[in-house]
């Protein structure tokens, strides 16, 4: 191959591999919506998040696993046809060595019924079924863990859009104040020095809006992240002009006790108990007897038979049905073993269901102490935002008229900018808070 041919397979090889994921990511962008509310965050992620479609996987797992239970209660029937050539050499007396081929073939038809068994069969159905349903839990479990993970990365969009609004005000706020500054100095009412000092407010405003910005911009790759959307897919929220930030907690035992009785993670607690039960009669069933039924039909033919192939087949004709009662009389301590680990099953099981109630309640309590402590810092932070901006309204005032010296009006903007970054900060807090607390007494999130 000349090195203008490798040169054009290699160009199109690659212009083949780099429009192939521009076409892929063509096709998820189609039918998006260009701002995302958070109801269609929860819904795309429910059809598309890995772990969700794996446990997707792993419930037709179990389901397969179901229906070759309750197949088991059914009778097996197989069969079977062999042809076989025999060749050997014989030396008779009369006539030298001759060679004999013996043609043979067989056909039969069996079938093995299990009638009793200790009743293992039927647990292992009703297993199966729990472990059904157990997967389904898991996707519920899952279902809420993203819920809650995209919506607070939802809400901190919300709250870098807030700030950037604000942080826009103050810069508009300073870039006025630099031009009124710029007036006095060249009427020579103010000295350089306060001009620079306008100067660097002005460009620490800017800073700080770029800042802002950049930080929006990492919340909305994280959300797009817990998404699985590529990169290259433009993504935008829907913003809302309110956003209720407090609300009445229900009482804390209402809602664990709610918890208790609702949560997909203490179902499959429970499941995991009666799983862990039925294994333990299925291990019984090892002691009793096992009873099954046989029947088989088979018949052959040879070439060393004079009568005819139709006939052989029918006077070969072979039928057999039989009953089978199988007894363990010493099975080497296997079933002994096998119940005794079933025991310690179910004591882990219950384990591990009392340590979930326990972990949930704490959660819920905790969350309960969150919303508490939220609201008390949101109504703080707003008496505290409202008296800094009043002070820094009068301040700015001031400096207009020459009441006020530079230092000072810078103060009481510091102070009002630290005021605004914590009475956001609440607001936000306070919002995803309750949304979580009310989550856990089956309120679906919305904003």
């Amino acid at each position: 191959m000349t090195d203008s041919k490798k040169i054009l397979y290699s160009l199109t090889f690659a212009i083949f591999c780099g429009i192939v994921p521009l076409h892929a990511q063509d096709s998820i962008a189609q039918n998006q919506p260009a701002k995302w509310s958070l109801q269609e965050c929860l819904d795309y992620s429910a059809k598309n998040n890995y772990k969700l479609n794996t446990l997707r996987l792993s419930k037709r797992n179990s389901e397969q696993n179901l229906l070759l239970s309750k197949a088991a209660l059914l009778p097996g029937v197989y069969g079977s046809a062999t042809q076989s050539l025999n060749s050997k050499k014989v030396d008779p007396l009369a006539g030298g060595i001759q060679s004999q081929d013996n043609y043979t073939g067989n056909l039969s038809l069996n079938s093995s019924w299990i009638i009793y068994n200790g009743g293992y069969l039927k647990d292992d159905i009703r297993q199966k079924d729990l472990l059904q349903e157990s997967a389904n839990l898991y996707i519920s479990q899952q279902e809420n863990d993203n819920t809650l993970l995209i919506t607070q990365a939802y809400l901190n969009i919300f709250l870098a859009k807030e700030n950037i609004v604000y942080v826009q005000d103050l810069l508009k706020t300073s870039n006025a104040q630099l031009d009124q500054g710029q007036q006095q100095f060249n009427a020579g009412s103010i000295a350089r020095k306060n001009l620079i000092e306008l100067q660097a407010q002005f460009a620490s405003d800017k800073y700080n809006l770029v800042t802002a910005k950049n930080l929006q911009r990492q919340n909305i790759l994280a959300l797009k992240q817990l998404l699985l959307l590529p990169s290259a897919i433009s993504f935008d929220i829907v913003e809302s002009d309110t956003l209720i930030a407090t609300a009445l907690a229900p009482p804390l035992d209402e809602v664990q006790k709610t918890a208790l009785a609702t949560r997909p993670e203490v179902k499959n607690g429970e499941l995991g108990v009666q799983i862990a039960e039925i294994n333990l009669s299925k291990a019984k069933s090892g002691y009793l007897p096992l009873v099954s039924i046989g029947a088989a039909i088979a018949t052959g033919y040879s070439n060393n038979q004079t009568s005819s192939y139709v006939k052989q087949m029918d006077n070969n004709f072979y039928q057999q049905i039989g009953l089978t009662l199988s007894i363990p009389i010493f099975s080497k301590r296997v079933n002994k073993t096998n119940v005794e680990i079933s025991r310690i099953e179910i004591e882990q099981a219950n384990l591990s269901l009392n340590n979930t109630k326990t972990i949930l309640s704490q959660t819920v309590e905790q969350a309960y102490i969150n919303v508490l402590n939220a609201q008390a810092q949101y109504d703080a932070a707003v008496e505290q935002m409202k008296a800094s901006q009043e002070s820094y309204r009068i301040s700015t005032e001031e400096l207009r008229i020459g009441a006020v010296n530079m230092v000072d009006m810078l103060l009481q903007k510091n102070l009002y900018v630290q005021a605004l970054q914590a009475y956001i900060s609440a607001k936000y807090n306070a919002a995803m808070n309750i949304r979580i607390y009310d989550f856990y007494n089956g309120i679906a999130v919305k904003i």
